[in-house]
C-alpha cells in the first residue's frame, strides 16, 4: 500500500514522505490514527503544503540544532505533578507535560513528538530525558518530578 505520510513515524519516515507499507499496518494503523494519508494524484499535491509546514516547526540547521541542545543542557526543568505519600505518582508524566514544563523553565519550544521517554516516568525525583532535535543532534534534559 502506498501512503503518504502526515506525521513523523518512528523507522518510517518525515511528514511528506511517501511510503510503501503491508496493507494491514497501512489500513489498520496508520490510516485510523491520522499518521498517513492514501497516495493519489491529487493527495500528491498536497506534499509540498505538508513539507512546507514541517519546515516552518523545524529546527533547520545543524549549527542552530546544537545551538538548542546546548541551551537546553543548561537548563533546569521543574515538574510539580500529582503524588502519593510513597512517591508514586498518580498517572504518569508524558512527553507534552515536558515540553509545556521545559517552556515554563524558558527554553525553546519543543514538539512533544521528539522527546524520546524510553520508558514512562510514574515516581518523583531526578530523570534524564533524550529529545531529538536534528537526525545527528540529540540533547538531554535533567528533569526534576517533585509533588505539587
Amino acid at each position: 500500500m502506498k501512503l503518504i505520510l502526515t506525521q513523523e513515524v518512528a523507522g518510517l519516515g518525515e511528514p511528506g514522505d511517501v511510503i510503501e507499507v503491508k496493507d494491514g499496518y497501512g489500513r489498520n494503523y496508520l490510516l485510523p490514527r491520522g499518521f498517513a494519508l492514501k497516495w493519489t494524484r491529487g493527495a500528491e499535491r498536497q506534499i509540498e503544503l505538508i513539507k512546507k509546514a514541517r519546515s516552518a516547526r523545524e529546527i533547520a540547521s545543524l549549527d542552530h540544532a546544537r545551538e538548542v541542545a546546548e541551551r537546553l543542557r543548561s537548563l533546569k526543568v521543574t515538574l510539580a505533578t500529582r503524588a502519593g505519600s510513597s512517591g508514586r505518582l498518580f498517572g504518569s508524566v508524558t512527553a507534552g507535560d515536558i515540553a509545556s514544563a521545559v517552556k515554563r523553565a524558558g527554553g525553546p519550544d519543543l514538539d512533544r513528538r521528539r522527546i524520546e521517554m524510553s520508558n514512562p516516568i510514574k515516581t518523583l525525583g531526578s530523570h534524564q530525558v533524550s529529545v531529538r532535535l536534528h537526525p545527528e543532534v540529540h540533547a538531554a534534559i535533567s528533569l526534576e518530578v517533585v509533588a505539587a
